[in-house]
This record gives structure tokens, sequence and C-alpha cells, in this order.
């Protein structure tokens, strides 16, 4: 899919690239990237050369393809690290995952996306699309949604306005009008279900974390099958969540996020 021209110059063209290459989880040949680029083939070689002389890029010239650089992941460590919420959430994470024994999420909400930025597996796993480090849909799925019911309204309907509604099973939310009602009484209730909405079989419980001025900097969900679980049986472990989301928002009162960070001149 071609990605939209960006008013960045020439970093944001290569960075467009470089998400380019990284759509397809796999090594990936120039004539494949150029034929989803919104870029004449000169430029895009010459973003491509860039990238990869900053190492952001690696070239297999044997095979003749590119895939993301070493560069990458030193970089995506030291935003681990001071970015996301993980490190300090990590024991939280931890002790509610050995006490309910099923799978359990930290995300935040990252361009109108979920990005998971931590999972513990359930002690019998499942098979799942969630994994550290991945995106996946706002609108379908539990921490999503919590996420989304209590963000401040500019922020949410921006999000709205972001999302896909691929209709991933026959209870995925089918577009903005469903999911603002359902936002509605996600926010009365205080925390949000994934109903299958996401996955078929896959069902959850998530939760917001909220800092002291009511800021939505992340969520915690509990995941399940239908197989183990109903969403009634997921309900009754709210209690732990709620001690969870308390208890990472607490740690991370002094925690400085970068747009919380005031520019400098």
């Amino acid at each position: 899919m071609a990605q939209p021209e960006r008013k960045d110059g020439t970093v944001g063209k290569a960075l467009t690239v470089l998400d380019q290459v990284a759509g397809f989880d796999r090594p990936v040949r120039f004539s494949e990237l150029f034929a989803s680029s919104d870029y004449p083939k000169a430029t895009l070689y010459r973003l491509l050369q860039t990238l990869t002389h900053q190492e952001l890029v690696a070239f297999d010239p044997e095979r003749q393809t590119y895939s993301l650089g070493m560069r990458l992941v030193r970089l995506a460590h030291s935003a681990w690290q001071q970015a996301s919420l993980a490190p300090m959430a990590r024991c939280h994470m931890d002790a509610l995952a050995a006490e309910v024994g099923e799978t359990v999420h930290l995300a935040q909400l990252d361009h109108g996306q979920v990005l998971y930025v931590d999972k513990r597996n359930a002690v019998n796993p499942v098979d799942m699309f969630s994994q550290a480090g991945k995106v996946g849909p706002a609108y379908c799925t539990g921490v999503g949604k919590a996420m989304l019911a209590f963000s401040a309204p500019a922020q949410q309907m921006q999000v709205i306005a972001q999302q896909s509604f691929h209709a991933f099973t026959s209870n995925t939310l089918k577009d903005a009008e469903a999911l603002r009602h359902d936002l509605e009484e996600i926010r009365a209730r205080g925390y949000a279900f994934d109903n299958e909405e996401h996955e078929a079989g896959i069902i959850c419980v998530a939760l917001p974390i909220l800092s002291s001025t009511g800021q939505v900097i992340g969520g915690v969900s509990i995941t399940s099958t239908t197989a183990r679980h109903s969403l009634v049986s997921l309900a009754a472990l709210l209690p732990r969540i709620q001690r969870t989301v308390d208890a990472i928002a607490e740690e991370a009162q002094n925690w400085r996020f970068p747009e919380q960070i005031p520019a400098t001149a």
C-alpha cells in the first residue's frame, strides 16, 4: 500500500521507506518496495542507500534483499527503556501474571494504534496475535478501547478517525458510530472487554492506566480463550487488575514521557 506524502523533507521520506521495509516482516527486494512506493526508482534507491549507510537498513548482496538494520535494535532498546512503561511495570506485570495464570498485556497508544510494550504468557500459553513490540488496532482490542474511552475528547476523536474498521470477526465493531457508543459504555462502567472482536475464541478484560491528572498513560489487560473463561469470569479479575494499574500509575508519577518534555531552544 502506498504511503501518503509527508512534508518532512528527505528525513520524512527516508522514514517512510523504513516503515515500508519494516511492513514486509521479512527481507524484501527492491522491486517489491518499488511496486508499493510513491517515489521514483532513483529516489527510492537513493533513500535506501542512505538508510543502509546509516545502518538502519541492511542489504544482503547475495540475496539482493533489504531488511531492518542492527542500529534499529539499539535504538529500540533505548526507546523501550526511556519512553515505555515496561521497565517500571515489570514487577507488577510479573505479580499479576503469577496470580491469575492467564496472558497479561501492557500497552500504550501509538498514533491511533495499540503498541504492546510488554506481555506475560499464560501458564498454558495460547497462540494469539499480540507480542511485545507489535502494534494492533485500537477499535477491536480490549486494551485499546480501555485507553480510548478515557482519552481526552480531542485525542479520542483523532484516534477514531484513524481506524480502518476492518471486520476481523463477526463481532468486530463496524464503524465509528458503533465504536463511540461502545466507548461511552466503557467509560460509564470503568473497564473494557474484547468479546472475540479481533480474534475468534480470544476474549479479554482491560483497564486504563491513568496519571494523577487523569491522563491515559497506558493500559493493562488479561486475555484468555472462550474455552477457559467467559467475560463474566474475566470481569471477576478486575480488582486484581485495578491494583496493578494503580501500582504502575504510582510508579509513573515522576516518569517524564517524551510528549511531556518541553522543547529547548
